[in-house]
């Protein structure tokens, strides 16, 4: 895990307190080793707790632009029942590490 998702541990359970996350983790570069800090995004898998009809976009892009905001660089944001690709699938699953559940 790289420092800067360290640094902001604090932040991060609070957006997804705020959000209604269930489970956040991040899979990709800053996972895996391979972060640059001048060309790397962030790429993270979200699951959410029980929303309302209608809820899911709003807490989907707040949490989204909210992370984006956080880190001051462009955020990937996938909910894992989204990724039908069973070979990135796999590649996700080798690299997941968790940051928050509820």
């Amino acid at each position: 895990m790289i420092e800067q998702i360290k640094q902001h541990r604090g932040a991060l359970e609070a957006l997804c307190k705020k959000y209604r996350v269930a489970r956040l983790e991040l899979f990709g570069s800053a996972a895996s080793g391979r972060f640059n800090p001048q060309t790397s995004d962030l790429d993270f898998l979200v699951e959410f707790l029980p929303l309302r009809d209608g809820e899911y976009a709003e807490f989907y892009f707040g949490l989204l632009f909210d992370l984006e905001q956080l880190f001051g660089r462009p955020v990937d944001l996938l909910m894992p029942t989204a990724v039908k690709n069973r070979y990135f699938l796999d590649m996700v699953n080798r690299q997941r590490e968790p940051l928050y559940a509820d």
